[in-house]
């Protein structure tokens, strides 16, 4: 359970109410409950103590909501506390006059919105409440339990944003650094854009402006979802990059796809950083490969009805008339802007299909065949051979020793 939490971005910790509350204390709850003149007190002071098959709910001053509950079968009264989070998005008047109920000066307003984006949001119809009450009725076999009011009116300290630690001074001099800063981390992006969109290869000095991490504005207190952010950010201005570049949405979406699932899989905030190198060398090649920006509309649709199934029976009569146009007026045209015959170009798609299928995969050598559009396994063989040197036995066997080496 604490794992599906996880993955919704919200804290699970496992704590006993006489632990200091500096146990628990990081990002948001710095803030709420006081960092230095706090830090040593026990949990208990703050949170109604819990009781055994008792559900508690807590919500502080700023309108966040804890969750928790005594662990069964431990000695130790643990207790599992989920949260912060909260049950809405806050507008940007919300959030002002939030911040003017707890006299947060203006200067420390930045700090503020952080700490409030850093909190994630559950509606009340959340998947993750129905999994908690099901969690409770399993540790508590059955569903009679209690849910109680976890809070302590006012006990939480004043918060440390209240307090302006700094000069004017000192924060016209942190503005302009941040603005430097900002301006410095959109020029090379700017930078990386204009490489995808022309297919430049990069070389590894152009990257080193990322340095030992992704240079990402901080807008939660966790750094792995900070990095992640800005890899679906990046992911996203690439593709874009990519698709002025020439390439078509049917390229794009399935690299776009795979990288989006790929982002949450990743565990810390350095392999986000090589993940970005990854995705930016991926568009480019994806330009280089697929930009269509000197090809006509009809040839562009022709290469995208080839390229989206080489397992379909194509001819240059049925591509045609798909597009309106004659026969030989398609062929003409299709041979002076790619510099191939229309049966050279489908031929050479499906010989490098099938390359990548022997190489990558267990698929039967007839199997393979279907694939790429070819019903007949000798003349597959035949053709096969003729364009690669190798059967496609010997084919599949010189890439496997290939890979072991």
């Amino acid at each position: 359970m604490r794992e599906t939490f996880r993955k919704n971005h919200v804290r699970t910790t496992i704590v006993t109410f006489d632990d200091p509350i500096d146990k628990i204390m990081d990002g948001y709850l710095a803030v709420s409950f006081g960092i230095a003149e706090t830090k040593n007190d026990s949990i208990s002071k703050y949170l109604v103590r819990p009781k055994k098959h008792t559900l508690y709910k807590s919500v502080d001053d700023f309108g966040f909501n804890f969750v928790y509950m005594i662990l069964p079968d431990r000695k130790d009264e643990a207790v599992l506390m989920i949260g912060p989070f909260s049950k809405v998005a806050l507008s940007t008047r919300q959030t002002l006059e939030l911040s003017e109920k707890h006299k947060i000066s203006p200067q420390n307003q930045r700090a503020f919105n952080e700490l409030l984006a850093s909190v994630p949001v559950l509606q009340e119809e959340s998947h993750l409440f129905l999994m908690l009450n099901t969690f409770c009725e399993i540790i508590w076999k059955g569903s009679s339990f209690s849910i109680e009011d976890g809070s302590l009116p006012g006990k939480n300290p004043a918060s440390p944003l209240q307090t302006q630690t700094q000069s004017q001074t000192d924060n016209f001099d942190e503005l302009m650094l941040e603005m430097k800063v900002m301006e410095n981390r959109y020029a090379f992006e700017n930078e990386l854009l204009q490489a995808i969109s022309t297919g430049q290869v990069l070389s590894e000095n152009q990257f080193a402006p990322f340095g030992t991490e992704p240079q990402m504005e901080m807008r939660t207190t966790d750094k792995l979802r900070n990095a992640k952010n800005y890899c679906i950010i990046l992911n996203t201005l690439a593709r874009k990059a990519a698709e002025n570049g020439g390439v078509h949405p049917f390229y794009l979406n399935k690299v776009s796809t795979k990288f989006a699932i790929k982002i949450e899989q990743l565990s810390s905030p350095n392999e986000c950083l090589n993940f970005l190198k990854e995705m930016i060398y991926a568009y480019s090649r994806l330009v280089r490969k697929h930009s269509m920006n000197s090809y006509s509309m009809a040839i562009q649709k022709t290469i995208l009805l080839i390229d989206s199934d080489l397992a379909m029976d194509f001819d240059l009569k049925s591509l045609a008339e798909k597009q309106g146009l004659s026969p030989g007026y398609l062929s003409t045209l299709f041979r002076k802007e790619t510099g191939k015959t229309l049966s050279e170009y489908i031929r050479d798609k499906r010989i490098k299909h099938a390359s990548h299928l022997l190489a990558t995969t267990h698929l039967q050598v007839q199997t393979i065949a279907l694939h790429c559009g070819i019903m007949d396994l000798q003349y597959f063989s035949k053709i096969f051979k003729r364009h690669t040197g190798k059967t496609p036995k010997d084919f599949r066997l010189d890439a496997k020793k290939r890979n072991k080496s």
